[in-house]
């Protein structure tokens, strides 16, 4: 068991899937019952029925813009600062409130690694006993509270480091001689670059798990030259935890908590596996039970099982951002508005609408998949566009995978210069 934070990440995959799915429809039930939001969004939804990943697929995503929309409102009408999406309500129940850009106000409830963080921390070598240096933020954001629960339930001691102040935290590195740090990649290469210049010698320091950034690996081996084993793990203030690096280095492993989707951007529509959209998450936390909560980050699942024995899905990590709307001839085009045009027309297997052209002068041509080419397809899909963007483009029909596998609806490969 030395290996694994548990044994249910080596469940075969039909144990963990029949064991989350049985979990959902009560979860569902207990959204409906405890929050606002889900009351009104899932009203006609029998909670008993959402036992399958189809039926799950049919409940409506909720992208963070529309959280924070639905938060400011309600706080506007004198209602609840969460948009009705919390559980929960403040007091011994909620012992921290934490803030987001926008601003979207997330509650933190009382249980023990609240946001699942332990498990990561086990995959990156941290283990019962040790100190941690923490280097995210303790304010506003959740990110510092985070690291530090999950450091607890793993039976770690934290050092507070958050944000800044890096000749103090190279001082209190080097006095307390922590086993390793948690924080931004970013930061820690300023931490060590900081130690050199200072000649102080940190030889405690032999691994990392760093977030909130990319972790290339050019700066994975940068760290690595220096005696640090650095690993990245996926997790937003919404949710917690989603997904963590291995010492396979083989894509990150999703966590036994959450039910995890990738659908077209734009939709709540499921692609197939290995195709690249946006990551859906579905958590079973009583308290915050966000459901089909879209990211807005791209990745895509990677076939087979990790080489360490867990055998959940993995993802290949961040791959972009899905929201890609964007301002055509001083219009806003939306991937829904895509995704509307495409839904028209049987034949069309994917859709991809391009903008090119120099500023002020924008070509939209929307290219498509298409299993057939029955005559004046072209023809209707720039009608279609045109009724549902109100903008001109071309078309271009080509065969089935002549489309990049990137998870784009809008590429904006307009001239900037």
């Amino acid at each position: 068991m030395s290996d694994h934070y548990d044994v249910l990440e080596m469940r075969k995959p039909e144990a963990r899937e029949a064991a989350l799915l049985a979990a959902l429809p009560a979860h569902i039930a207990h959204a409906k019952a405890h929050a606002s939001a889900f009351a009104t969004s899932l009203a006609h939804v029998d909670a008993a029925a959402v036992s399958t990943r189809q039926a799950l697929a049919q409940l409506p995503v909720i992208r963070k813009h529309a959280l924070l929309e639905q938060q400011k409102a309600a706080r506007a009408a004198g209602g609840n600062v969460f948009g009705g999406f919390s559980a929960l309500g403040f007091g011994a129940s909620m012992p921290r409130v934490f803030a987001s850009p926008g601003t979207i106000y997330e509650p933190e409830g009382r249980e023990a690694d609240y946001w699942r963080m332990a498990r990561a921390m086990f995959a990156a070598g941290f283990r019962s006993g040790e100190l941690i240096h923490n280097c995210f933020s303790y304010h506003f954001t959740p990110a510092g509270s985070m690291m530090e629960t999950g450091a607890h339930a793993l039976g770690c001691t934290v050092f507070a480091g958050g944000t800044g102040q890096t000749e103090q935290q190279v001082s209190a590195m080097a006095e307390l001689a922590p086993a390793g740090y948690i924080g931004t990649p970013s930061f820690l290469k300023i931490i060590l670059e900081k130690a050199q210049e200072l000649g102080v010698s940190l030889p405690s320091l032999r691994k990392a798990l760093v977030s909130g950034e990319a972790f290339p690996p050019s700066l994975r081996d940068w760290m690595s030259a220096r005696g640090i084993d650095a690993y990245q793990c996926y997790a937003t203030a919404d949710v917690g935890l989603i997904a963590y690096e291995t010492s396979a280095r083989q894509g990150l492993v999703v966590d036994e908590g959450v039910i995890l989707e990738i659908v077209r951007p734009g939709t709540g529509d499921p692609v197939a596996e290995g195709e690249v959209g946006e990551v859906v998450v579905t958590t079973l936390n009583a308290a915050y039970p966000l459901i089909r909560f879209g990211t807005g980050d791209l990745s895509a699942v990677l076939p087979g099982t990790c080489p360490t024995g867990r055998s959940n899905l993995r993802i290949k990590g961040w791959m972009g951002r899905a929201d890609q709307t964007t301002k055509i001839r001083g219009m806003f085009v939306h991937p829904e508005q895509v995704d509307q045009i495409a839904k028209r027309f049987p034949e069309v297997l994917r859709a991809r609408l391009v903008v090119s052209g120099a500023m002020a002068q924008d070509v939209m041509t929307l290219k498509v998949e298409s299993g057939s080419s029955p005559d004046g397809l072209a023809e209707r899909l720039a009608d279609a566009v045109r009724e549902v963007t109100k903008l001109r483009a071309a078309v271009e029909l080509g065969a089935p995978g002549s489309l990049p596998n990137d998870g784009k609806v809008i590429e904006d490969a307009r001239s900037y210069q």
